[in-house]
This record gives structure tokens, sequence and C-alpha cells, in this order.
């Protein structure tokens, strides 16, 4: 049946440079029917063959009639905004005009990135609108990449009033959408409402926290932490003075992402190093919130980006820029390479965030290695995220040889990992292992509990 249609299409085709007279299903269908009505017609009354081809004739006829009925396309516009975050919805839309005629159904497609369609192709059907002489159709897609998603081409397809006939048009389009990281934990309203009560923020003088610096001694007042009594300096006053200590402040914080093939699987339907971005500049936004410098390093095989330390939320979109900018790699990372060209940039202590994944113990051997060398001279937060895939295999109950055979291989690379993030406690670098949807919130409590406790400068 395809192949009939494709066929009658090509017949159709040279109507037109660009407009295509085509025939619908249901005209295929009633083609493919004449068939067994020609096969009666030979066999019980072979003279009257010519019967066959009339009819045949006349259906095609029909088909050109229907479509010719349906009118013709007076323009059309595609509305699709000019931005968007990495899954979040975008909602497409085709309006088609037309010039008299009746139809009976239109169709619109659009040819357009993978990144943000899966299948590269986006198809709509329209419906007259109520208020306005046309026709509209809507879709919703989700984008599962960063980058830039173009539309290629456009297609539209109208049928007649009979169904038999179609009129189909197609157009070059030169259309983009681009993909930012997502930033819906930055706008979150518990997020805000958390720094606007924070007791750091955007003022040009020495603020007083939660640090070690001493800075001044005040009276002690109720709801005030017991901790912070300084209680020789009460004895010799007799009466409750508290220390207020000086908060740390333009410390450096390098966000550093593996950009590898483990970095790009999945986890529930987007890339770890796309999770990874998100908690990274939300994290980035809470640290210029305090005063600390940002930067962001991207590495697969070589480096792929360094940005200059950022110090001001009012330049956060240099970060969201460079972040949309960090290319996904099939191959495995260079640690070696990476970390020594991230070495020689920094010029001071910093706190180094690594944000990666390993499956392999001799790739995470390597990768162990060049984190200590970093930790020499840094300070280190590996970041990973739980693999539910594998606590789901170790947790399924033994009903076969294979499921049972899973279940412990599971089990076996779930010790591997431990043994490696094990390896890297001893050397003294922090890990955060968590599922996705926790690492931005747990990362944001490292960062406070670090910069509290001035293990940075």
């Amino acid at each position: 049946m395809a192949v009939l249609r494709r066929l009658l299409s090509m017949i159709f085709a040279p109507l037109g440079p660009l407009l295509v007279i085509a025939p619908t299903e249901r005209a295929v269908w009633a083609i493919a029917g004449l068939a067994p009505v020609a096969l009666v017609i030979a066999a019980t009354a072979p003279g009257a063959w010519i019967i066959a081809p009339v009819l045949g004739a006349a259906l095609i006829a029909l088909v050109v009639i229907d479509a010719l009925l349906s009118g013709r396309n007076a323009g059309w516009d595609i509305d699709a905004p000019a931005d968007t975050e990495i899954g979040e919805p975008v909602l497409l839309a085709v309006t088609a005009r037309f010039a008299g005629g009746r139809r009976k159904a239109v169709q619109a497609a659009l040819a357009c990135d993978p990144r943000l369609a899966e299948s590269g192709r986006v198809t709509f059907t329209l419906s007259p609108e109520v208020d306005a002489p046309g026709w509209r159709g809507e879709a919703r897609v989700t984008p599962v990449r960063r980058g830039t998603a173009e539309f290629a081409r456009a297609w539209l397809r109208w049928e007649g009033p009979l169904g038999l006939g179609a009129r189909q048009v197609s157009y070059p389009l030169d259309r983009a959408v681009r993909i930012w990281p997502d930033l819906s934990p930055v706008r979150s309203k518990d997020l805000q409402t958390f720094l606007r009560n924070a007791q750091t923020g955007l003022i040009a003088r020495r603020i007083r926290g939660e640090g070690t610096q001493f800075e001044a001694l005040s009276e002690y007042e109720a709801g005030m932490d017991r901790r912070r009594i300084d209680w020789k300096a009460s004895a010799r006053h007799n009466h409750l003075y508290a220390r207020e200590n000086e908060s740390e402040r333009n410390n450096q914080i390098v966000f550093a992402f593996d950009c590898g093939q483990a970095m790009c699987e999945p986890v529930d339907g987007l890339p770890r190093i796309d999770r990874a971005v998100s908690a990274a500049l939300t994290c980035a936004y809470v640290a210029l919130k305090g005063g600390d410098k940002c930067a962001l390093f991207g590495f697969a095989q070589t480096p792929q980006l360094m940005t200059p330390f950022i110090g001001d939320t009012r330049a956060f979109h240099r970060l969201q820029s460079a972040a949309a900018g960090l290319d996904y790699t099939a191959a495995e990372p260079n640690f070696t390479l990476a970390l020594a060209t991230l070495t020689t940039k920094l010029k001071r202590r910093s706190l180094v965030v690594v944000f990666s994944d390993f499956t392999d113990p001799t790739a995470a051997e390597i990768m162990v290695e060049s984190l200590g060398r970093l930790a020499n001279k840094h300070l280190v937060l590996f970041v990973t995220m739980a693999d539910a895939e594998i606590e789901d295999l170790i947790a399924a109950p033994p009903g076969d040889i294979a499921t049972l055979a899973r279940s412990v291989t599971a089990d076996t690379l779930a010790q591997q990992r431990k043994l490696v993030l094990q390896r890297l406690r001893r050397m003294g670098i922090d890990v955060i292992e968590a599922p996705w949807d926790a690492i931005g919130p747990q990362l944001i409590d490292r960062y406070f509990l670090i910069k509290n406790s001035e293990a940075i400068g």
C-alpha cells in the first residue's frame, strides 16, 4: 500500500514545482480496491476490459478535482520560542491561512534537530480557529540536550472535501531554538527566600557571620547560639558576651565537568552532565551571592573550556552561556591531562568541585590518581550520582538464573564503586553521592559547611 501511494504521488508531483497534489490514504485504498474488480471483469466479460482502466482514470481525475477544490494556501506562520531550557516542555504552533475551497483535514510537519525532538520530526493536526479565519495546530516537545536546535524544513498538507486528494507544499526554514541549561532550581521560591534571609549578601563591607575569623564581641541576647558565648570575656566583664566572626569571602570555586561517555548516559530522561550542570549553576548562584568567585571547567579527551572567574551575580549569565557550550563526547575522559591543565591555570588555593561518574575500575584508578595530585594543592569535592538502575537490579527477587546473575553482577559493580569512593575519602577528598534530584541541595549544604570552616583559603 505504501509503495502504491508513493507511485501515485510521483505521478501527481510534476503538477507544480513547489505545490504537490497527492492521493490520500482513502484514495489509495479505493484504487487498490479496483484490482479485484478488474480481475472479475476479465474473468466474466473479457470484452468489457476497457471498464477497468476507465474506472481507474475516473478515480484519478476525482483525486485531482478533490485536491483542487481544497483551495490554495495563502500563507502560514510558525510560532516557536527563541530560547528554552533543557527538560522544559516547548510549545510549537503552526497557523495556516487558505483562499477559497473547502478542506476536510489539514496537517503540518517540521524537520528539526534531534535534540529538540528525538525523531527529528514534529507533526501537527490543524483545526479551524474559532475567532480567526485560519487553521491552527499545536505540539509540545521536550528538549533532551543543550545547544541550538534548528528547523530545516516545513511541510503543509490539506485534503479536499471528499478526502481523496490532497495538496502539499514545503518550504525551507531558517529558524532555531537555543536550548539552555535548566535554571529552575535557581528560580525556585525556596532558594530565593533562603538567599533573602541569608546573613551573607552583596554588601560592600566586612560581613559578620559564622566563620572562624574573630570580628568583635557583642552582648549575648536571647535567641543567640549558646556556642558563640565567649566564657573568658564574660567572666572578665561579669556579663555574657558572644563572639561575632567574619564570614569568609572572595574564595575561588571551580566547577569541573566530565563530559565523557559515562556522563552522557541518561538518568530519568536527561543526560547526567545536564543534571550536573543544573546543580552546579544553582550552587554557583548561591556562591556569588555569598561574595565568592566562580568559574567553569569542562573536559573530555581534552579540555573543552575554562571560563574566567566571575564575582558578580550580574555576570551570572556568562556562566550559563559557557555551560550551554559544554559538548557531549562519546569517549572516555582524560583525567590526567584535564586536571593537570586545571592545576596550571589556578594561581591560588581553590575549591574544585568535580562532577564525574565511572563504571570501569581501570578508568577509576586513573581518575583517583589525578584527583589525588589535584588535592595536594586545592580542596577537592567529588560529586557523583547514585545509579538507581544498579540498585534496582540488586534488589530484584532472584526468580530465575538470569535475574540472579544480573543481581550478582550489579552487586559487584556497586562494591567496586564503594571501594573507589572510600579511597577518595581516605585521600582527604570530600565525596557527595546522591540521586540526581538531591545533588543540588547537598552541594549547597556542603559549600556552606566548607565556607564556614574556612577550609578553602
